[in-house]
């Protein structure tokens, strides 16, 4: 069977697997519109941003979709666990045993949803985390990429990457082996300066994306992302509005000059007017060219989770074979469908997100 092109962009048209994520499993606390400080009682969500990916495009997609994490050998482990397998995720742990005190941990992550006005507050604890123990050599590349697997597409993000001085190096590992087995390669920039500060500093985040994007045919990330990920200067062109694309199609020619290799680059573009009011879009450089989505009021039920929808969507597209406008549309439809659900995961069909792409709209399906 021949490869689909898109432009530079060649994607293998069979594998055991279509997705393979590495990153870290987490879980999170939702009291819901109360705030922490007077909540009584939670909803348990299991994220990541990697995972996040690999579920929808499981679960809303069909695909076949694996992920690379740690885990834990007690009940917060085994929680997850049935989420990644309720989800249709096939899992290569590395596994760790909890000492019944201290830990290693599974990280958790502290979300309330605001309200209006109010702003959602998020914070985390990621003391002693499984995850951020992982180094290169923990996962056996050479069976997962090769053999009767065999992956589509790998994908990584800039959160695994910042949480200790071994992440970075697994996923830079990872990279290079998915793309010597003729995987696409895919890096969502996600930066995080507080998790970066804690052992680092910008200075060495740029090191160690520098590494991580040698193997990266498609970026995911918005200007902030491109500029603080990559060690690139700002846009020239000054933003109208978070929906105006020109800072972020700017940067293309400065990403693409630093790294020729790149083929693709993504972003959601997001107004805020309150906590449940948003405006969306999405761009996408491919083929050379630009490609937006429309611009959708979405009335947000939570909003996290909404950029990894994009991505799924988008790298659906691509893998199905659309054209870059319609890979672009799906991501776009879906990120937006998932901002309706509670949780940071898909509850959408297919069906739902192809018909929110073509201009479908809100009126009861009977």
């Amino acid at each position: 069977m021949s490869e689909r092109s898109h432009g530079k962009l060649s994607i293998r048209p069979d594998g055991a697997l279509d997705f393979l994520s590495l990153g870290a499993l987490v879980h999170r606390l939702d009291p819901g519109i109360i705030p922490f400080r007077k909540a009584s009682h939670c909803d348990i969500h299991v994220s990541g941003g990697e995972f996040n990916v690999a579920a929808n495009l499981a679960d809303c997609f069909g695909m076949k979709a694996g992920l690379a994490s740690a885990m834990v050998d007690y009940p917060i482990g085994d929680l997850i666990g049935e989420r990644v397998r309720a989800m249709g995720v096939k899992p290569f742990y590395k596994r760790f045993a909890h000492n019944g005190v201290n830990g290693p941990n599974m990280a958790t992550v502290y979300s309330d949803r605001g309200a209006g006005m109010r702003a959602p507050v998020v914070f985390y604890n990621r003391a002693n985390e499984a995850a951020a123990e992982l180094k290169p050599g923990d996962f056996d590349w050479a069976t997962i990429f090769g053999g009767n697997v065999g992956v589509r597409w790998f994908h990584s993000g800039g959160i695994f990457a910042a949480l200790s001085k071994t992440t970075g190096a697994l996923i830079a590992e990872g990279m290079k082996a998915a793309k010597a087995a003729g995987a696409v390669t895919s890096f969502d920039l996600n930066f995080r300066e507080k998790l970066w500060n804690l052992w680092g500093g910008q200075k060495i985040a740029v090191e160690v994306v520098e590494r991580i994007v040698e193997n990266v045919d498609v970026l995911v990330g918005n200007e902030e992302d491109l500029q603080k990920g990559l060690g690139i200067a700002g846009p020239e062109v000054a933003a109208k509005s978070n929906l105006d694309p020109s800072a972020f199609v700017d940067m293309i020619d400065k990403v693409v000059a630093k790294h020729p290799h790149v083929k693709a680059v993504a972003t959601t573009l997001r107004e805020v007017h309150s906590t449940n009011r948003h405006s969306w879009s999405a761009v996408a450089w491919l083929d050379g060219k630009i490609h937006q989505a429309p611009t959708a009021e979405l009335d947000v039920v939570d909003r996290v989770g909404g950029g990894d929808g994009f991505a799924a969507g988008f790298i659906y597209g691509l893998l199905s074979g659309a054209a870059p406008q319609e890979a672009v549309s799906l991501g776009w439809a879906h990120g937006a469908l998932l901002t309706t659900f509670p949780g940071d995961t898909t509850m959408a069909t297919l069906d739902q997100v192809r018909a929110f792409a073509k201009g479908g709209s809100a009126r009861i399906q009977r």
